[in-house]
């Protein structure tokens, strides 16, 4: 997904104006606002396997997965997102009654497209970083097998781990979920180049 800007707001004023959008969604940092375009079927393949797979395994918890749609609010940064997966356990915080801005995920996915990868691994993640729930961000690869599991360790450093192989498994200990690359890569075909 690109991003293209268009023209300022504040925070509330972006969350209002995406609560009345009837097309295409808009992410917002710091007074700015831009674009998002649509994804690729492996993108969004992607992004129901790990929806179904957390959803799944979240049954019977005090856990609950979004993909998409759901709005995240980071108030530090001055800035609102639209997450691939988002989720948390415990009590769910948000902005209001509308039940559409979650402010306190524990676990956070982003599926990497070729005109965003480097802002997911950037500016974004820098952002999601301010988050105090946050305790994992995965980025997940669409042209090939490839996960990198960013954990909040000791002292608010950033640990990362990475997959590779489709035998592997990523353990989600925020949510307590466990997502095989095999579930992960379910029907997507990577392309030669």
């Amino acid at each position: 997904m690109s991003l293209q800007p268009k023209p300022s707001l504040s925070l509330d004023e972006w969350i209002e104006q995406e609560r009345n959008a009837l097309e295409a969604r808009c992410e917002y940092v710091h007074g700015e606002v831009f674009a998002m375009t649509g994804a690729s079927a492996d993108h969004n393949s992607i992004v129901m396997n790990i929806g179904r797979e957390l959803s799944t395994q979240m049954k019977g918890k005090p856990c609950q997965v979004y993909a998409n749609d759901m709005k995240v609010v980071i108030r530090a940064a001055d800035a609102g997102k639209y997450p691939d997966i988002l989720a948390y356990c415990g009590p769910p915080e948000f902005s209001d009654g509308r039940r559409d801005v979650l402010l306190n995920p524990s676990l956070i996915v982003e599926v990497l497209s070729p005109s965003t990868e480097a802002y997911d691994r950037g500016d974004k993640f820098a952002l999601y970083r301010q988050i105090p729930s946050l305790r994992q961000y995965l980025l997940v690869s669409q042209d090939r097998a490839r996960v990198e599991l960013y954990e909040r360790g000791e002292a608010g450093r950033w640990i990362l781990t990475e997959y590779a192989a489709l035998t592997d498994e990523v353990v989600l200990s925020s949510v307590g979920c466990t997502l095989p690359l095999s579930e992960i890569y379910d029907k997507v075909e990577f392309l030669r180049s």
